[in-house]
C-alpha cells in the first residue's frame, strides 16, 4: 500500500509540473484572436444527466457499475483484470473522454438516442452491444464480452442513462467528434513528428507507448501505437478521426473553444501516430458496400481510383464525396 501511495503523490506531482510547464508556453493564437474568442454557452450542447442524483436505488447501482466500467477498464479487463484477462490495458474513457461525457470528446450523447441502427461499416442493424464488442475488439485490441453478463447490462444501462434527456432519432449537439477542416495538401508525418515532440511526448513518451500507473494495471497516459494501442480496425485508425480528436481535446484539458494546435499541426500529428506500427485485425466482412468507405479509409480496396498512400493521408479535397 505504501508504493501505491508514493506513486499516486508522484503522478500527481508530475501533473502539477506539466499543468506550470503548459502555463509558460506561448499561446497557439494570437493576442487579438485570444480577445475575440466568444464561449458557446453549454446550453447549446447536450449536457449529460446527474448519474448520481438517480433515486432509484437498483438502477443507481448498475449506471454506476456502468461508469466505473468505461473509467476503469483495464482494471476489470486488462492484463492483469480482476474479471477476466482480455484487453490491452486501455480504458474506454481514453477515447470516450470524461467517461463519454465531455462536448466533442467522442461522447455517448447520441447512443440512446441513435441505436439500433444500420451502419455501413457491418452493412447490418446494430445494436448498442455490438458497439460496445466493436471497441472491445478493436480500440481495446480485445476480446467481446458476453451481451447477457453483469458487465455489459451495466455499460448499457449507462450510456442510456446519459442519453434519455435525447429525444429519439436526434443526434445530440456536441455528441462524437467537432468537424475538421480538409487541408490542401496530404498531412506530413515528418512534420508531425515534430509536433509530436513538442507537444505530446511529456505524456505519452517518445516512443508512444504512454505511462502506466505504479501498480502495473491500467495507464495513466495511453500507448499511441505499438502492442498496447488500437488495432488498424479501430476508428481512431482514420487520419480524420485522430485529427479531431486531438486538435479539439489535446493536450490534455483543453476544449473545442480554446484548442491549442493549428488545422495543420492536428492533421500532421495525427499522421505521424497514424504511420506508426500498431496490432493488425483481419475484418474481412467491414464495408460490403464498398461505395460507403470513407475516404480517409487506410486499407483498399476501394471504388475510386486515389491510390492507398492517399487515401490514408490525403490531400483529401479532391476525393471528398458529396453529400446526398
Amino acid at each position: 500500500m505504501k508504493s501505491i501511495s508514493i506513486s499516486k503523490t508522484l503522478i500527481a506531482a508530475l501533473s502539477l509540473l506539466l499543468f506550470a510547464c503548459r502555463e509558460n508556453e506561448p499561446s497557439a493564437l494570437l493576442p487579438q484572436e485570444q480577445s475575440s474568442i466568444q464561449p458557446t454557452p453549454l446550453s447549446k450542447f447536450w449536457q449529460p444527466l446527474d448519474v448520481f442524483g438517480i433515486n432509484d436505488n437498483k438502477k443507481s447501482k448498475e449506471v454506476l457499475y456502468g461508469r466505473d466500467l468505461i473509467i476503469h477498464t483495464a482494471y476489470y479487463f486488462g492484463p492483469r483484470g480482476r474479471i477476466a484477462q482480455q484487453t490491452n490495458g486501455l480504458n474506454c474513457q481514453n477515447c470516450h473522454l470524461d467517461a463519454g461525457t465531455k462536448v466533442f470528446g467522442n461522447n455517448y450523447g447520441s447512443v440512446a438516442s441513435t441505436y439500433p441502427k444500420v451502419r455501413a461499416r457491418s452493412g447490418k442493424m446494430e445494436s448498442i452491444e455490438k458497439r460496445i464488442n466493436d471497441c472491445f475488439e478493436r480500440s481495446l485490441n480485445g476480446k467481446p464480452l458476453r451481451e447477457s453478463s453483469k458487465e455489459m447490462r451495466a455499460m448499457v444501462a449507462y450510456m442510456k442513462f446519459l442519453g434519455e434527456n435525447v429525444k429519439k432519432g436526434d443526434k445530440a449537439p456536441g455528441s462524437g467528434l467537432k468537424d475538421l477542416p480538409f487541408l490542401s495538401r496530404a498531412a506530413d508525418p515528418s512534420k508531425g513528428k515534430v509536433v509530436y515532440e513538442l507537444r505530446c511526448a511529456s505524456c505519452h513518451q517518445s516512443n508512444g507507448q504512454g505511462i502506466i500507473d505504479g501498480i502495473g494495471q491500467s495507464y495513466v497516459y495511453p500507448p499511441l501505437w505499438g502492442p498496447h494501442s488500437f488495432n488498424d480496425a479501430a476508428g481512431l485508425s482514420r487520419i480524420s478521426n485522430m485529427a479531431k480528436y486531438v486538435k479539439y481535446n489535446m493536450p490534455l484539458g483543453v476544449s473545442h473553444e480554446t484548442p491549442e494546435l493549428s488545422d495543420e499541426d492536428a492533421w500532421d500529428v495525427a499522421a505521424y501516430i497514424e504511420s506508426q506500427p500498431r496490432p493488425h485485425k483481419s475484418v474481412p466482412q467491414d464495408w460490403p458496400n464498398i461505395a460507403k468507405k470513407p475516404i480517409d479509409h487506410p486499407f483498399g480496396p476501394y471504388a475510386d481510383q486515389f491510390s492507398e498512400q492517399q487515401h490514408k493521408y490525403g490531400p483529401f479535397t479532391a476525393m471528398k464525396k458529396p453529400k446526398k
